[in-house]
């Protein structure tokens, strides 16, 4: 078994005794990966009852923004037990439509591959405002609800789940929301004495494989160019990771 290095203060974190946690990292616009990742998730044999906690990135860099949310959604209706976290990218995603001229940039961070999901027309010579029009138009209004009432952070057992980390040395009922879904280099080098007592499981930072050095586990594997997305599994005292092993986007 792989040693975890934990800060001294800190036994080994456990997650709640009466349910399996299935925390998924970014999914950007992968649906198919999604749907592998779920079908494994549902393979996997379990005497507890299985929790989702999706992490964000939803949207944008790959194909099928749409139907990822699609996805998502049916899961919700389903009456799955499921978490939904928002990501940086939902957060631009909503900034473009709600002021389109001041967020063009979300369109180079992937937002244009989100825009052809949803069918706008993405001709050169438009305007952003043009643009973010035909997207408010043509979003679902299911599609829109479930952007805006995203949570921004959960919390199970020992674990404290999030997108992007924490700010080091800021208690968790402090942080801010933009340091929640944009932190990365701070967050990643914190020293022992800043670090929070709960173990941080977050994605938005992609590595070929997931981390986990005790005190945060990161599970953005960028699907959207590997083609693996990943989950890490909370069982009790037990954590180990499952994923899908597709092709990266064309």
């Amino acid at each position: 078994m792989l040693k975890h290095l934990l800060p001294s203060r800190r036994q080994r974190p456990v997650g709640p005794p009466d349910v399996r946690l299935y925390a998924i990292g970014d999914v950007h616009g992968r649906a198919d990966l999604l749907d592998d990742l779920i079908r494994r998730i549902d393979e996997d044999p379990a005497e507890k009852p299985k929790r989702l906690i999706f992490l964000g990135d939803y949207v944008d860099r790959g194909s099928s923004s749409a139907a990822v949310i699609d996805r998502l959604l049916a899961i919700s209706t389903a009456g799955r037990d499921a978490v939904f976290l928002k990501g940086n990218h939902e957060a631009a995603m909503l900034d473009f439509l709600d002021a389109p001229m001041e967020n063009f940039a979300w369109l180079d961070w992937g937002g244009e591959a989100t825009l052809e999901s949803y069918g706008v027309d993405l001709d050169p010579r438009r305007t952003a405002a043009d643009m973010g029009a035909e997207l408010r138009g043509k979003v679902p209004a299911a599609h829109l609800t479930f952007l805006r009432n995203l949570a921004i952070t959960h919390e199970e057992g020992d674990y404290f789940f999030v997108h992007a980390g924490v700010r080091p040395g800021t208690p968790l009922n402090e942080q801010t929301e933009e340091d929640l879904l944009w932190i990365r280099e701070e967050f990643h080098a914190a020293a022992a004495d800043q670090r929070p007592d709960k173990t941080v499981v977050h994605g938005h930072h992609p590595t070929r494989r997931p981390v986990d050095n005790g005190w945060r586990i990161g599970v953005d594997t960028g699907a959207v160019w590997t083609g693996i997305l990943t989950a890490v599994v909370i069982d009790g005292p037990d954590r180990r990771f499952i994923a899908t092993a597709g092709k990266p986007s064309e």
